[in-house]
């Protein structure tokens, strides 16, 4: 008997409008994408009589970072082939991916926040120096990274920066300064001005204004002590902006010796919740783990799959559920990243020169939309 897993997740088509609470314009930088060719083509000249006929060619392909991992959460060992994968939107059919491939050393541009309000804070003295060692190995100068503390304020010390090893190093010990500071003077003492959904949502903001595949490392225990804003409505800002969530926790040396140590979190958490619902997961690690774990991270990015697909047939502006299925696989966590496109020209679709699209080349969209919770 044949298996396949699936996994679901957000995208959002949208008009040449501005949305979100955030009043973000409408994008299609990550969602589309053209061959890289070159296309020759020789014709006769016209004569005077003739029309000139030109052709007009539209980017048309939509590409959805996809974590792909074993039932435990651990890496799989062998590459899936790409005939395996299929999408369906709003439960429509099911339609074979146009091409699926790992992502490996695509530009990515990430951010690091670090919340030092919580336990967290016993992974702070070695974590400049763990995530200086990301480079340039993991993370490589075509990278770019941004550095945030979440303090008594939200504090950057990096800002869209080609990665470095001193550069990060750099830019973490800067971040923590004045956490250090404080911790040196225990008479010094602050109140926390921003919480954690206000400090993720200001990050995703900044974030969507650079190029490059999206991805924020969150380095927290998920506690928010007084946010203006929701946990759900930072998880659909997430993926309204393409931007995959990765937490990591810290967690005390005898837990890590646990089999599974990413399941220590309630299933109705809202941090697991934000993070695996805008294509991500959470990390749990020890304070001697800390550069592994890191590693890990970095590796999990790097084996995201790449899903392609042509633009549904019958876009409509909104929000839509999609799934990816993996035929045949032994699978049970595949998490995809959210990403927005625009939907066709009305205006191009009724010019009788267009060439139309149908669902025998494209995804047809279904009718059923997800319920969002409030």
């Amino acid at each position: 008997m044949s298996m396949a897993r699936v996994g679901r997740f957000e995208f959002r088509c949208c008009l040449p409008a501005v949305w979100s609470m955030w009043v973000l314009p409408c994008v299609a930088g990550l969602a589309l994408a053209g061959s890289g060719g070159l296309l020759w083509a020789q014709a006769p000249t016209a004569s005077a009589d003739e029309p000139i006929h030109t052709l007009h060619v539209y980017t048309n392909l939509v590409q959805i970072p996809t974590l792909v991992l074993g039932p435990n959460r651990e890496r799989l060992k062998r590459t899936i082939p790409e005939k395996k994968f299929s999408v369906s939107i709003d439960s429509g059919p099911w339609f074979p991916a146009t091409h699926v491939r790992q992502e490996g050393e695509d530009a990515i541009s990430l951010s690091i926040l670090l919340d030092i309000s919580g336990r967290e804070a016993d992974l702070m003295p070695k974590m400049a120096d763990a995530i200086a060692g990301l480079a340039p190995t993991m993370l490589h100068a075509k990278d770019h990274v941004s550095v945030y503390a979440l303090d008594c304020s939200l504090i950057r010390s990096l800002s869209d920066a080609p990665a470095d090893a001193e550069t990060l190093k750099n830019a973490v010990n800067g971040a923590l300064q004045s956490w250090l500071l404080r911790k040196q003077d225990k008479t010094k003492n602050c109140k926390q001005s921003i919480h954690l959904w206000d400090a993720l949502a200001y990050v995703i903001a900044e974030l969507y204004k650079v190029p490059g595949r999206r991805v924020v490392l969150v380095v927290s225990d998920g506690e928010d002590q007084g946010s203006l804003h929701k946990w759900n409505e930072v998880r659909e800002f997430a993926q309204e902006t393409g931007s995959a969530v990765f937490g990591m926790n810290y967690i005390p040396p005898y837990a890590a010796d646990m089999r599974s140590r990413f399941f220590l979190r309630s299933t109705e958490d809202p941090f697991l919740a934000v993070c695996e619902l805008s294509g991500g997961m959470i990390f749990n690690t020890p304070v001697y783990a800390l550069p592994k774990t890191l590693g890990e991270f970095m590796t999990a990015v790097r084996e995201r799959y790449i899903v392609e697909f042509p633009r549904p047939s019958n876009s409509t502006p909104g929000a839509h559920g999609m799934e990816v299925r993996i035929a045949g696989e032994p699978i049970d966590f595949i998490r995809s990243a959210g990403v927005s496109m625009p939907i066709p020209d009305p205006k191009l679709l009724a010019d009788p020169t267009t060439v139309s699209v149908g669902p025998s080349r494209a995804p047809e969209q279904g009718t059923r939309r997800d319920i969002k919770p409030q």
